[in-house]
């Protein structure tokens, strides 16, 4: 992205307020990701590289998708949530913009919540393009389960989003930032890791919605309090 392209980006977000100033920082990534193609592919390699070396590693049946399918899955999307966090928060620092959407008239609720916005939408679209492949590769027959599992894709990844987010905002700042953020986001985000693998694995098996309904109810409730405790601490993150 030249520096033109970064110039407009950041001055577009500035005069709005919070939702209006979210929309459009989560717009200025998500068209900083579509300027760059090749970074965005890179991506969707990554996490198909994931699913297709545990395919071949053990050549799951349908039936045993069902057990270890969903821990392949998620440990292909939050891999490659952690690449899309470190992204987003460096290039941000290292062109010195991060600055100059901090001195826009916005509260820093708006930028944290816009960059949550754009690293959901990231990994949205990878989910999108991934869940299909394993289906195949795993031998996994279409149904219903594709639409029980979008609900439960869509509350962790906005709870893995939000609290890397978070943690980004501090590793960035950092030297070796990009081998930091891993060592702190994985063990915040367990509890949102083990609610995702073990709801993601009744729905493949086909169970009523009561059987796990204690783990969507998990994965909202951390939503909700890293959302909220990110909103108090994000700018201070930023100063640290």
């Amino acid at each position: 992205m030249s520096d033109s392209d970064a110039t407009r980006d950041t001055g577009a977000v500035r005069g709005t307020g919070t939702l209006r100033g979210a929309l459009a920082v989560a717009g200025k990534d998500l068209r900083a990701e579509l300027r760059s193609p090749a970074q965005a592919a890179s991506l969707f390699v990554f996490a198909l590289l994931v699913v297709v070396v545990f395919h071949f590693a053990f050549d799951l049946t349908a039936a045993e998708f069902t057990t270890l399918g969903p821990g392949i899955l998620w440990a292909a999307i939050l891999f490659t949530g952690v690449l899309a966090l470190d992204r987003g928060f460096r290039v941000e620092r290292e062109g010195g913009r991060l600055d100059g959407l901090r001195l826009a008239p916005m509260a820093p609720s708006a930028l944290y919540f816009g960059k949550v916005v754009s690293v959901c939408a990231v990994m949205a679209a990878v989910e999108l393009v991934l869940v299909p492949i394993a289906a195949v590769l795993f031998n996994q027959p279409f149904g219903g389960w594709m639409a029980r599992l979008a609900p439960i894709l869509l509350l962790n990844t906005i709870g893995f989003a939000a609290v890397g987010c978070l943690f980004a905002s501090v590793t960035t700042q950092t030297r070796r930032g990009d081998l930091l953020l891993p060592v702190l986001l994985f063990p915040a985000s367990v509890p949102i890791a083990l609610a995702a693998v073990r709801a993601t694995g009744h729905v493949l098996a086909g169970r009523p919605l009561d059987r796990f309904a204690h783990w969507i109810a998990l994965s909202g409730a951390y939503d909700l309090i890293f959302l909220a405790a990110a909103v108090l601490l994000f700018d201070h993150a930023l100063d640290d």
